[in-house]
């Protein structure tokens, strides 16, 4: 796996040092990887959206498929500590992002965002698990003895990269994960601009002083964002009582958003568009060697947005343990949730999330 896809070691996360939420080191990040985290979202656009035809038709997307750049994200997870698989057919791919150009954030190199998307063996719904950054939980050991120890969850991909984070989801949750993939948020702004907007519906106006643009006010209601405008909205924490849990879901509209403006703005069902869409972004992709793009679109060809759910993983609230701010999980509610998607049990899931 590159360099790129690692954490640097000198992240206080890494190192147990006190870091609230959205702290990091300075660090710029390569162009190259920012597109490729902007490329992911127009990858799940598709995959979601397009109804498989268009993306399986042709040697061209074949051939896309095996140019994407691929990383190794089982690379020393050792097989007998991992969940066996109890619904045959069903996927679960965990989905890992970031926010490079964020400007309150000083780091490129992290894990912010973690999400397990879990699609049924029938293929007709998704159903997205934010697990929050801050989540105290036990991370095992990597293969380069790091870890070892309860921390916050991020803090697996600073020590062992994306295999510690399998490793550690896997034990968090009881739930195999089959595939990988990355994402960071800053790339929103490219593909929201390009789709000509999304629209939001405010659940309180704020003004946010973490604005590229400097400050930048959201009434209150639904409204039409650009791209820089959905970026800031997504990124803010500090003017909700819940910090964290509300970019959660600020970033839950948004991608929903896109997902809904994808499908009714012609993209996906102009072939020439989606042709110009993936022809700009393929280079960037990066998932784990196993997964087959084409493939997973021929899969879910009948899924659309509204079969889309997001929700968020069971916590108990917020608390510190030593001079760290973290999230405490809640157990038996999490062991439920997490044993339905195991069982590939949607209206379990549905159920349980309150949806």
């Amino acid at each position: 796996m590159s360099d790129r896809h690692q954490l640097a070691d000198s992240d206080p996360r890494a190192q147990g040092s006190h870091v609230e939420p959205g702290g990091s080191v300075e660090e710029k990040a390569p162009r190259r990887r920012r597109g490729r985290r902007i490329a992911l979202i127009v990858l799940l656009v598709v995959v979601l959206l397009t109804g498989g035809g268009a993306l399986a038709g042709g040697l061209y997307y074949r051939s896309v498929d095996k140019s994407i750049e691929r990383v190794d994200a089982f690379e020393g997870v050792p097989e007998e500590s991992r969940p066996q698989v109890e619904a045959k057919g069903a996927m679960n791919i965990m989905i890992l992002g970031s926010d490079s150009r964020d400007p309150e954030s000083t780091g490129g190199s992290r894990s912010d965002t973690i999400i397990l998307a879990h699609l049924p063996k029938d293929r007709s719904s998704a159903q997205l698990i934010s697990i929050p950054r801050d989540t105290w939980t036990a991370i095992p050991k990597s293969k380069d003895g790091r870890g070892g120890r309860d921390a916050k969850i991020n803090a697996a991909y600073a020590w062992g990269g994306v295999p510690l984070m399998v490793q550690t989801v896997e034990k968090f949750s009881g739930v195999r994960v089959d595939n990988v993939a990355m994402v960071d948020f800053a790339g929103f702004k490219e593909i929201i601009d390009a789709l000509g907007g999304v629209e939001i519906d405010v659940e309180k106006g704020f003004t946010t002083k973490y604005s590229l643009i400097g400050t930048r006010t959201f009434e209150k209601g639904r409204q039409t964002m650009d791209g820089a405008a959905a970026l800031d909205y997504a990124r803010e924490r500090h003017a909700f009582p819940d910090g964290d849990f509300a970019r959660i879901r600020h970033q839950q509209q948004v991608i929903k958003a896109i997902l809904d403006k994808a499908a009714s703005g012609g993209v996906m069902t102009n072939p020439a568009k989606l042709n110009s869409f993936v022809r700009a972004t393929s280079d960037s992709v990066a998932v784990d060697k196993s997964l087959s793009l084409v493939d997973l679109a021929m899969e879910m060809r009948g899924l659309r947005g509204g079969n889309l759910t997001f929700f968020t993983c069971p916590v108990k609230g917020t608390g510190r343990v030593g001079s760290e701010s973290v999230v405490f999980p809640d157990p038996a509610r999490s062991k439920t949730l997490f044993d339905a998607v195991r069982r590939d049990s949607v209206p379990e899931i549905l159920a349980i999330s309150g949806k």
